[in-house]
């Protein structure tokens, strides 16, 4: 499908990047992204991909509305306190880009569904708060041989990476086959988050998104990247395949 007049006034500052340009733009609008969580992580990147014409959302959560995810949850108005997550992150895409088609996924992500929900999609970003979510995507993404973005964030420290074992790069679990000891690991709500942080990794999981998808750049494919708000420094670690990898791997 050609791009619409309105639609190169809308993506014209993509259209002119040589990275993206008019066939860039084409390939955002059929592609089909799902966002496991539609909190701190999955807000910015929502509505980053719905600005960038990603032509269709789709957004995993179980979740409604508190008072309490509206320091960093900015997807969601004041207004929406109580509604389904899924449903407030529809609408306010909805309002940043009526073109964009969002698939509303309101339920927890198990054993049971993961395969036909993220079968039905072409790239996963995962944004979710705790290690059992984080592993089934993985291993899912994995059988199903889709590339997988996944972001973490905790007090004023955050990490993304890429990850496609499908074609040649480690997997989540590659990286982190192990969970974390107990109170090693502690939620946003019981060791505090601060508001800006997930709008920072947030994004920058989008940008691989649109990266990704365009075939711009380095991706952080084979590279993960750790970012410390406090020392405003980040760093980027080379991080391997592993062949005994119960998930990817030999194992």
């Amino acid at each position: 499908m050609a791009l619409s007049d309105d639609d190169l006034d809308r993506y014209a500052r993509h259209i002119v990047l040589r990275e993206i340009g008019g066939p860039g733009q084409a390939k955002l609008r059929r592609a089909r992204v799902l966002s496991i969580g539609a909190g701190g992580l999955g807000s910015p990147l929502l509505m980053y991909l719905a600005a960038a014409g990603v032509g269709t959302l789709g957004v995993v959560d179980d979740d409604a509305v508190d008072l309490s995810n509206l320091q960093r949850q900015i997807v969601h108005p004041t207004g929406a306190i109580g509604t389904p997550k899924t449903d407030s992150a529809a609408d306010t895409l909805a309002r940043i880009n009526p073109g964009v088609t969002v698939a509303r996924h309101t339920l927890r992500l198990t054993p049971e569904n993961a395969a036909e929900i993220v079968g039905g999609y072409d790239l996963v970003c995962d944004g979710s708060d705790n290690f059992d979510t984080r592993y089934l995507v993985n291993a899912t993404c994995t059988r199903l041989r889709i590339p997988l973005v996944a972001g973490a964030i905790g007090q004023w420290d955050g990490q993304l990476g890429l990850y496609d074992p499908a074609n040649g790069t480690p997997c989540y679990a590659c990286v982190f086959p192990k969970r974390p000891a107990a109170g090693l690991a502690p939620s946003c709500a019981e060791a505090g988050v601060v508001g800006a942080l997930p709008g920072v990794i947030g994004s920058m999981m989008a940008l691989e998104v649109i990266k990704h998808l365009c075939g711009a750049g380095e991706t952080l494919a084979g590279r993960l990247f750790i970012y410390d708000a406090l020392a405003a420094e980040g760093r980027t670690l080379t991080v391997r395949r592993d062949e005994g990898c119960g998930v990817c791997g030999d194992g």
